[in-house]
Parts: C-alpha cells; structure tokens; sequence
C-alpha cells in the first residue's frame, strides 16, 4: 500500500490537475482532523476545513485513489467531531475508481458540477453533504453507522438554484438505521434512481433536518425504480416523490451536470 498521512490543498490557481492512484485499495492519502480541533490561529477547525485534501480548483481529477480521514468516530449528537476526508469546491471534477473513507461528513461536495464514476463512498453521519450540483454513477454507498445515521445531506437554498444530488446504479450497503437524505436547507434536492438498497433504511427513510419551516413543503426528495430489501422504506414518507420517467429523466444522466460539454464518453 502507498499511504500518504498529510494535509494536502489543490488552490484555485491549480487547475487542471489529476491524482492518478494505483487503485483505491492501495494509494491512500489521510489525514485525521476534526472540527474541535485547534487550526494554526488557534480557533477550532470547524468541518469545512477538517478535509484531508481540499480542492479549490476547477477541472480536478481523481482516479484510482483513496481519501481517508482518520478520526475516531462520533456517536450520534457528539458536538465537534465532524471530520471530512475530501473537499471538492472547483466546477468541472471527475472521479472514477476512487475511494472516500471517514464517520461524520466523510465527503463535503461543496460547491460545483462534478461527477462520480465507480466510486466507494464510507461514513456514518451525513456522509455526502454540501451544495454540489453531483452526479454520483455506478457507486458504492457504504454506511457505518451503529446507533443512527445518515447519506445525503444537501444544501440547495432556492428552487432557482441548479444543485443536488442524483445518485444512479448505486448501491447502499452496510449497517444501520439510516436516513438516505436529510434536508441541510430549504430547497435540499436529491434523488435517488435504479438503486439497491440493504435493509439498513430507517422508518419514513428521510429527515427534514430540524422539523421547523416545513422543509418537507420545499424539499426534493425523488425515488426511481430503486429495489432491494429497503427500498421500500426509502419511499416510507408522503414527501418522497415516486417519480415517473418524464420527472426522473434529467436526473439519469449526464446532462445533470453539462457532463457533455467536459466529460469524455469513455468515462460517463
């Protein structure tokens, strides 16, 4: 195994830049902050800058390659202990073969289009969250969680905005209970399409976050012919829409994130 322990940054001047693993089993870079940790002014981190590799810039690559952080993990309602392993906040990213290991808030999609391919995603607590406009393909959903936990935790602030989280192919596994989307803001958006679900789903399968301000008015939640021993559970809450092809179709493909104009067939 090739295993880097440091803190790595990608700057917004940096863009253009692949990482090129020899497998996700076998190039690992980690690291092990979490949020209550002191930063170098002395402050608490706080989560967004816990990752172990940030990327600022746009037009980032991945392949083959691990992102692990190595806290301990929380139990649920633990205060500070968020610890993300990758950060992605630059437009235009693809990641294929790769591999996202953490607890808390293991991978913050925060802002941009990007694209997941074959990818391996692990944690226990809203484990993919951010305000990503992502298309996740193909991928492994890995949960942790003992006592409680959650997937997706999306951040979309109006209907105009053009973010979400459209997972399609994926696989959900590991133990649980577990929410498959909780509402980060009023507008949250994810979707779910042709996907296997463990029987690891917790009752009603979403959370409005904080039950204030009606977020289940605002909020989209999607399922599309998604299968497995929880599925049902997945559309367990009157406020998870059962789409049809005609309302599912821009979240199956590509387009979602412009992927015709930056990436290659080959790899879609």
């Amino acid at each position: 195994m090739i295993d880097c322990s440091e803190k790595v940054e990608v700057p917004a001047t940096k863009p253009y830049i692949t990482f090129q693993g020899a497998g996700r089993d076998v190039t690992v870079i980690e690291w092990h902050d979490r949020a209550c940790d002191p930063g170098p002014d002395g402050a608490q981190l706080r989560t967004y800058r816990t990752a172990s590799v940030t990327v600022l810039a746009n037009h980032f690559s991945a392949r083959n390659i691990s992102f692990k952080n190595t806290a301990p993990a929380p139990l649920p309602g633990m205060e500070g202990w968020q610890a993300a392993a990758f950060r992605i906040s630059g437009d235009k990213a693809f990641f294929t073969g790769c591999g996202f290991y953490g607890h808390q808030d293991t991978l913050c999609d925060d802002a941009g289009r990007h694209y997941f391919k074959d990818c391996y995603i692990e944690g226990s607590i809203d484990f993919i969250f951010g305000n990503g406009r992502s298309m996740y393909k193909d991928c492994e959903i890995h949960s942790t969680a003992t006592r409680f936990g959650s997937i997706a935790a999306q951040f979309r602030t109006s209907r105009e905005e053009k973010t979400g989280f459209a997972f399609v192919n994926c696989r959900v596994t590991g133990s649980g209970p577990i929410y498959v989307g909780r509402a980060m803001s009023q507008y949250s958006r994810i979707v779910y399409s042709y996907t296997y679900f463990d029987d690891i789903v917790a009752h009603g399968g979403w959370d409005d976050w904080d039950h204030k301000n009606e977020k289940n008015k605002t909020a989209f939640f999607g399922v599309y012919k998604c299968w497995g021993p929880g599925a049902a559970a997945v559309s367990g809450t009157s406020w998870a829409r059962e789409l049809d092809y005609d309302t599912a179709h821009p979240f199956l493909a590509k387009s979602f994130v412009n992927g015709r104009h930056w990436i290659a067939n080959s790899d879609a």
